[in-house]
């Protein structure tokens, strides 16, 4: 990177922080602070959804994955039409019923308090990871891109947190989802730009392959009975559609979006953006990952490392960033990437302290009475949260394979859980604390298990890969846990009535 690229990506960390005080000025209330008042812009928070649940996985993920395994992960954009009717129609009609600040309160009128406080841990220990590892993901991008080392991992992490959590601190729910719109600009101009840059070396679209690269993808069919073929095309349709419906129903992150909207018609619109925007987003950087590959298989000595492509893959849309773009290219991908980082801390910074603040401290009566000392407490608090993000940010070094499949097997482990809580709650009139208790427990073992089958059980000896693939996460997750639970729930109502 030359100078003019660290200024671009100076100017635009700076930019957040000041954005983060004007909108922080305006502040008199904690749902000021947490949904913006409830009325904002349906179109901004679609986009700011769509930021906050994908960007890094997408922005570094994606490119890699289609790279170095195959572009068949991109048939998930299949589900979105499934996945829009059963949020906008079934779900959005009954969260939209009661405005809260934290989405947990729904659950302790109709399964008790336990639940509620149930909810509300995982929720914390679900974002906790999961920011710490797009932390983690991103640091270690940009370390390649500045040529550092991996010891300077822990240092980028730091920077990167530090931004975002001082804007997040500072201005709310509106300094987040204003700054997410930015943020998704850059991304999506980024993937442009190498896109464009890669057809401009190569005199146009040679780089786009006109059949199957066996010696780089895998086999991904349509179907397979064997649970260990990594990636499928009805796989990918089902996990990726209960994943973003789980997410949906059980998730601070996204029904505090949803509350801050004005009505169920509101949050309706929102999901349409999000969704939209997800596939025109994912389609893209599904296309950069193509490109890399028609790139470096025709100049191979520009590759980072003397090993086959496959296995240096999730390395080059970082390496091809820093090596191969002009400068003030350079800068404003590099931005791209950097905003993907905060746009989901800043995000879930915001959401943890909503839910610290009101299913904890709240019930507990600790937090400060006036409303301005409430807004000052809930910023301190997401500093707090956010120190914790980047301290646990070390640790995803630890957990093995490519972005993509760490990323899977973390964010999968408790979004089912989550949105059974919200399932059963909502929608099963004769559930009970004890059988929701059963029912989720189950689902969270299962989660455990598949998401980590190949360190528990063994891998598969001809491929290599885990014997139960990561797809499988969500529905056995899903399926499990529901119907545990409501057997479990029928045999505890049965013995109540008797």
């Amino acid at each position: 990177m030359t100078p003019i690229d660290w200024t671009i990506l100076g100017v635009y960390a700076v930019s957040t922080l000041g954005l983060g005080w004007f909108f922080g000025r305006k502040q008199k209330s904690t749902k000021e602070y947490f949904v913006g008042s409830g009325k904002m812009n349906p179109f901004i928070i679609g986009v700011s959804l769509f930021a906050t649940l994908l960007s890094t996985i997408t922005y570094l993920a994606v490119p890699g994955e289609v790279l170095g395994k195959g572009p068949i992960y991109l048939s998930n954009y299949l589900a979105y039409p499934f996945v829009y009717l059963t949020i906008g129609y079934i779900l959005l009609p009954v969260y939209m019923r009661q405005k809260v600040t934290s989405a947990y309160e729904l659950l302790e009128e109709r399964l008790g308090l336990s639940i509620r406080l149930l909810g509300a841990t995982m929720f914390l220990m679900l974002r906790l990871v999961w920011m710490s590892l797009l932390v983690y993901l991103t640091a270690k991008a940009i370390a390649i891109m500045i040529g550092a080392s991996d010891d300077m991992v822990p240092v980028i992490a730091l920077v990167t947190g530090t931004f975002a959590i001082a804007y997040t601190s500072m201005g709310g729910l509106r300094a987040v989802v204003i700054t997410d719109m930015l943020q998704t600009l850059l991304l999506y101009g980024g993937a442009l730009l190498v896109i464009g840059t890669i057809t401009f070396k190569m005199g146009g679209f040679g780089w786009f392959p006109s059949e199957w690269q066996h010696e780089v993808w895998d086999v991904q069919p349509v179907f397979s009975l064997d649970p260990s073929t990594r990636i499928t095309i009805v796989g990918s349709i089902v996990s990726v559609f209960l994943f973003i419906v789980c997410t949906a129903a059980g998730d601070q992150v996204s029904i505090q979006r949803f509350m801050s909207t004005r009505d169920a018609k509101a949050a309706r619109k929102a999901i349409a953006v999000q969704l939209t925007v997800g596939m025109i987003v994912g389609t893209t950087l599904g296309v950069v990952g193509l490109a890399l590959l028609g790139y470096f298989q025709t100049n191979p000595g520009n590759l980072p490392l003397d090993l086959p492509l496959k296995e240096q893959a999730d390395k080059l849309f970082p390496h091809y960033i820093a090596f191969h773009l002009p400068p003030i290219v350079t800068g404003l991908v590099v931005s791209g990437l950097f905003a993907a980082a905060m746009s989901s801390v800043d995000s879930g910074v915001n959401s943890i302290t909503a839910v610290v603040l009101t299913d904890f401290l709240g019930r507990l009566r600790s937090k400060p009475n006036s409303k301005e000392a409430q807004i000052q407490f809930a910023r301190k608090l997401a500093v707090g949260i956010g120190v914790v993000v980047v301290s646990l940010s070390s640790l995803i070094k630890y957990i093995p394979g490519n972005f993509f499949g760490i990323t899977n097997r973390v964010v999968n482990l408790l979004t089912v859980p989550i949105a059974l809580l919200f399932i059963f709650a909502l929608f099963v009139p004769f559930a009970n604390a004890k059988g929701v208790w059963i029912g989720v427990i189950c689902s969270v073992v299962c989660a455990i298990l598949v998401s980590f089958s190949g360190v528990i059980f063994g891998t598969n000896p001809q491929t290599g890969q885990d014997l139960i693939s990561f797809q499988f996460i969500t529905p056995v997750a899903f399926v499990v846990g529901l119907s545990v639970g409501l057997i479990a729930c029928k045999i505890f109502t049965e013995r109540k009535v008797s």
